[in-house]
């Protein structure tokens, strides 16, 4: 004997399964942030910080780690690591003088001074075009 569901039984089985899929998310929500509350929690009392990551390649990376008061370039590989450089305080200041410095440059955030119009840009372009043809 076949047994037909009615719409009213088919209806409350959709709403269970759709409660617990619900459940199930807010349990996997409360979950995560419970465990990267813990890892957090973990990496916040170490001496070793990351000041700085830099992706080189599809899986090289240049980072930047502050161990107390000494800084440490290193470069990471997909089986190795290598560092490159110990930095002072003092060589980071600069160096993040220097980032701001090329930052500004690459988002066009430069002194009016130093800003070219495009009239100017194109003379230049020009000069350079004429002189590379004689």
């Amino acid at each position: 004997m076949v047994l037909l569901s009615s719409p009213a039984n088919s209806l409350i089985q959709l709403l269970g399964v759709l409660f617990i899929f619900c459940f199930v998310l807010v349990i996997t929500y409360f979950v995560t942030k419970w465990i990267g509350g813990v890892q957090k929690a973990q990496m916040t009392g170490r001496g070793l910080q990351v000041m700085d990551t830099v992706r080189i390649a599809g899986n090289k990376y240049v980072q930047i780690l502050k161990i107390g008061d000494a800084y440490l370039v290193i470069a990471i590989g997909k089986d190795e690591v290598t560092m490159l450089a110990k930095l002072t305080a003092d060589e980071i200041g600069l160096a993040a003088d220097e980032m701001m410095d090329a930052a500004q440059l690459k988002g066009g955030l430069l002194p009016s001074d130093m800003q070219d119009t495009f009239q100017e840009t194109l003379e230049k372009f020009r000069e350079r075009f004429s002189k590379k043809q004689d």
